[in-house]
């Protein structure tokens, strides 16, 4: 195989990470000619090929090559690795074991089904040393022996597991490895080094494709942390629970059993929730308990992380993930119903269950797993990579939330958990090291991310119709002089459409009523200020109509400024104005009122109501403009979505006339002069 460019990014991180890392390329090469998972060949090429040196490198991958196609066992070999067993007493293979108690004989069972044998005999201190093999089974070298002699009794079994080396990382010193090897590494070369290490290329996807990837990481290293990912088929969804971890189950669609996924009744063996740090469903719309209460069971363990066994309470640490395929797009989706319409029918409409989801993974913002998004770079071998993972789990970062942010009202106790638990998750992902200073900048990566994935659920629940999840507007503030930031989804917003979520400060929705040239149309203006002084309009060239509208907006600003913004001077500030259009009307006519509510929202910090179009000119003496076409301007602003119109007085008598229909639809609140305009838009 070639050898590859090394970039800055793989001269770093192979020099932060000596030892542990791993050419991705290599490892795609064996898992195409192996049937074994990624991390299982990573493990050995993690042993013999953690290196640079294109010498070392060729030489490892020839040990690796040799070990996995003398133990790995392809379809169609299974008897001439019993034959070698036979003939030599004892043969190592690759494989995944599981194993069951066998009441008869009182001895357990193993099995191993690339050699399609069920009956083994496996000694009793190999299965209490790695219980997993009783919930599922887990990859391990394995040592399997063969005895003639039993093989000559009646029902003898020959065949037993003498030794066996389970195929993870074993090294306590591993976190130690992390957190020093993290420090030579910016913050955004470590994500782009985090998303290398799970075999893709950060250089081939969006800022929006890497948020969901890391998303998905997650779950890895936060204890009894629920997320669901519905997406379109061939992002790679079960690709990292199946290929990755060992720490991780996955479970393939159909029946998931209580005693399989929680404890077995009649046993006492503990299931897939303890035994496991994620356990994931695939194809989770196909799905179902076998028991009538098992989704009931699944929703207080998803609660609490306990489950019962007759009396006694069994407390586990395992995460649920969910992950399914939408056969239609995300727009379609919403018109037609909700994101959760793929779920099984039992937790389809059921808003107790949702509210236990601390994320909803946008799986339409993850690309399709094509070559070029796979790397060819080094990453991080996948043991070392998930035994750090599990270890984080036990870690925890909530005290840097202390002090520095501020959750908005529409937030409920589950929803401050769920948004929590993602920022810890985040957090751990992105600085594991507890000493490390977390800066604004990524806390507020972490916070946004958080909210907008715990939003999406609540957005669900509320479209399903239940009144309490009806205030969806998820608010921060960062800091004790911060403003506060809404947070949307981004799949609920179109360019045009006013949302319920206030905008930022320095930015109000409006309507033109236009003129006998143009007709009504919708607008945003957006202020931004700062040191200096004077109004600039970044809009080249300015539409006349809106720069006159700008004009007296600033005459207004300075002449009232006391009643307006208190003792803020505007004059020892610097506005810049931007104007966007979304009709055909472009002129931008009578915005002064929008315009100079803008400039105040920016200068006092302070956000303006949610859903709000705010109509009227005003000239230089700071009398409001009459409006002539009320109800034109109504019906645009429903259209548009707003829920609410602030518009001159004097246009009330024509209102008298507005339609039922629209009356139902919106308020329209009016105004008698720019202080009143402004007191009545600025949100609660």
């Amino acid at each position: 195989m070639a050898a590859i460019e090394l970039d800055q990014l793989d001269r770093i991180a192979t020099r932060a990470f000596d030892g542990y890392i791993v050419r991705k390329d290599l490892v795609r090469q064996f898992a195409r000619q192996y049937p074994v998972p990624t991390y299982v060949c990573e493990f050995l090429l993690g042993r013999y090929c953690a290196s640079i040196d294109e010498e070392e490198i060729q030489e490892g991958l020839a040990i690796v090559e040799r070990q996995l196609r003398d133990r790995a066992v392809r379809s169609g070999e299974e008897e001439l690795f019993k034959a070698r067993a036979r003939e030599s007493g004892s043969v190592k293979i690759i494989d995944i074991i599981s194993a069951r108690l066998d009441t008869k004989t009182n001895s357990f069972l193993a099995s191993l089904p690339s050699v399609q044998l069920k009956d083994v005999s496996i000694g009793d201190r190999i299965v209490h040393d790695n219980e997993r093999m009783l919930t599922g089974g887990f990859y391990a070298e394995i040592d399997l022996s063969y005895d003639a002699v039993i093989a000559e009794e009646k029902n003898g079994r020959p065949f037993t597991v003498s030794a066996l080396r389970p195929i993870q990382l074993s090294k306590r010193d591993v976190l130690d490895a992390l957190f020093e090897g993290r420090r030579e590494l910016s913050t955004e070369d470590w994500k782009h080094f985090l998303l290398r290490s799970i075999g893709l290329e950060p250089t081939q996807v969006t800022g929006r494709n890497l948020d969901a990837m890391l998303l998905r990481m997650v779950p890895f290293v936060e204890n009894n942390y629920n997320l669901v990912e519905l997406g379109p088929r061939g992002t790679g969804k079960s690709h990292l629970f199946q290929q990755i971890s060992p720490y991780a189950h996955l479970v393939s669609g159909g029946k998931a059993t209580v005693a399989r996924m929680f404890v077995n009744n009649n046993t006492g063996q503990r299931g897939l929730v303890c035994q496991y740090d994620v356990v994931c469903f695939d194809e989770v719309s196909g799905v179902s308990f076998d028991q009538k209460d098992g989704v009931n069971i699944m929703k207080g363990y998803m609660e609490s992380g306990e489950f019962s066994r007759g009396k006694e309470s069994i407390r586990a640490y395992g995460s649920v993930v969910m992950v399914g395929n939408f056969d239609v797009d995300v727009q379609h989706q919403q018109r037609i119903g909700h994101l959760f319409g793929p779920m099984p029918p039992e937790m389809r409409h059921d808003t107790a269950f949702m509210d236990r989801i601390h994320c909803y993974l946008p799986g339409w913002d993850v690309p399709k797993i094509s070559e070029p998004v796979k790397t060819n770079h080094f990453g991080l071998v996948s043991d070392f990579l998930s035994e750090c993972w599990s270890r984080l789990r036990s870690h925890n970062r909530m005290a840097v939330l202390q002090g520095r942010v501020t959750w908005g009202g529409a937030l409920s106790g589950r929803d401050q958990n769920a948004v929590n638990k993602t920022i810890n998750g985040l957090l751990k992902l992105i600085h594991p090291c507890p000493d490390d200073k977390v800066s604004d900048d990524d806390l507020e990566w972490a916070i946004r991310l958080a909210l907008e994935c715990r939003r999406r659920v609540k957005e669900q629940q509320k479209r399903i119709g239940s009144a309490e999840f009806r205030n969806t507007q998820f608010s921060y503030t960062l800091g004790s002089d911060g403003i506060e930031q809404f947070v949307v989804t981004p799949e609920l917003q179109s360019e045009d459409h006013i949302a319920r979520d206030p905008l930022p400060p320095g930015q109000v929705w409006s309507i033109s009523p236009g003129d006998q040239d143009e007709g009504s149309g919708l607008y945003r203006i957006e202020v931004t200020e700062g040191p200096g002084s004077g109004v600039r309009i970044l809009n080249r060239p300015a539409p006349p109509a809106f720069a006159e509208s700008v004009k007296y907006a600033e005459a207004n600003l300075y002449s009232r400024a006391g009643e307006l913004v208190g003792d803020r001077n505007p004059r020892e500030h610097d506005f810049s104005v931007q104007l966007r259009a979304f009709d055909a009307s472009k002129g931008g006519r009578a915005l002064g009122v929008a315009a100079l509510l803008a400039m105040c929202s920016a200068l006092i910090s302070k956000s303006l109501r949610g859903g709000l179009v705010v109509v009227g000119g005003i000239n230089l003496g700071g009398s409001i403009d009459p409006l002539h076409n009320a109800i034109d301007v109504v019906e645009l602003a429903v259209e548009k979505g707003a829920s609410v119109v602030l518009m001159p007085v004097s246009a009330r008598k024509q209102l008298f006339d507005l339609s039922d229909d629209l009356a139902t639809k919106v308020t329209v609140v009016f105004y008698t002069d720019a202080r009143e305009a402004l007191i009545k838009a600025i949100a609660d």
